[in-house]
């Protein structure tokens, strides 16, 4: 990432990215919290706390009219792409005025107004869909671009193979994200994973691939803008590994005793993503109570 200074950097671009991950952050404390406390949640909740980066990363640079698809960790990736918060939390809670009517749940969440076109349960799945989504796009003559972002444990399943490959031979105008929070439900992604990894299978069918910090937002924006225009002018599907941290369990009510001790508390400490964004606004000269009010008003 190019050093920052108070000349170089888009103060209003930065406050806005810290809008989008807090209230990410702030739904999901309630998504959990409806689910564990006051048991109004059907279902599992599959929070992405400490991946907020990411979402809102990989999300900024789209067009309204661009389209996304998502995995069962989908909240932050709807959200970011401008959904309603409220229609959101009513899906999770089986409501009338849900986003799906309530029907979809949080694994399920889909909003065709801003063409996101759903978070999917079945690991990987959303790889084939998107990249139909993505030949749709070409058919049509369009010059909007599919993002799909799926996990690193779907990696390992057969639609990653069909999906990159249709998109190569097509030559479709997709984005392939794998958000890697180094974990494949409760088991250790590397321990599971062949070869040197998503990117290196990626490349191997002919994308070209990049591997980004998934928790420094400003870096996956900067990286994603380019990688959309190139794909926006008919060159050809890419591949963005992006490496981040599931600061919680797989679910709600997962504790995640699997991993090591003090991994989690490590992460949390010294690479959360909001925290690494609060201290680049600081660095750059913005007053402490400008990055508070941006909390409390996600709150």
């Amino acid at each position: 990432m190019k050093e920052i200074t108070s000349a170089n950097y888009d103060r209003e671009r930065g406050l806005k990215l810290l809008a989008v991950m807090e209230r990410i952050r702030a739904f999901e404390e309630n998504a959990v919290l409806a689910a564990e406390r006051d048991k109004l949640v059907l279902g599992a909740i599959h929070p992405s706390f400490g991946q907020e980066a990411s979402a809102a990363g990989v999300i900024w640079p789209l067009r309204k009219d661009d389209y996304m698809i998502s995995t069962h960790r989908g909240h932050g990736h709807t959200l970011a792409k401008g959904a309603d918060p409220i229609a959101m939390m009513r899906e999770l809670l089986g409501r009338e005025g849900g986003c799906c009517g309530g029907k979809g749940g949080s694994m399920h969440i889909a909003d065709f107004s801003i063409n996101m076109l759903g978070a999917n349960g079945v690991v990987g799945a959303n790889i084939t869909i998107g990249a139909g989504a993505a030949h749709g796009v070409k058919l049509k003559g369009s010059d909007q671009i599919v993002v799909d972002i799926f996990g690193d444990g779907a990696a390992n399943r057969g639609p990653f193979l069909e999906g990159l490959n249709w998109a190569v031979i097509f030559e479709l105008p997709i984005l392939f994200v794998c958000e890697d929070n180094q974990y494949s439900a409760t088991t250790k992604t590397k321990t599971v994973t062949g070869g040197d990894g998503p990117a290196a299978r990626a490349a191997a069918l002919g994308l070209p691939t990049l591997t980004l910090d998934g928790n420094d937002v400003e870096s996956i924006v900067d990286s994603v803008m380019a990688c959309i225009a190139r794909i926006r002018k008919g060159g050809g599907p890419e591949f963005l590994h992006v490496i981040t941290y599931r600061q919680k369990g797989h679910t709600s009510f997962d504790k995640a005793a699997y991993r090591p001790a003090g991994e989690a508390d490590t992460q949390i400490e010294t690479n959360d993503p909001i925290s690494r964004q609060k201290e680049v606004l600081t660095d750059i000269g913005v007053d402490h109570s400008a990055i508070k009010a941006i909390h409390n008003a996600a709150q």
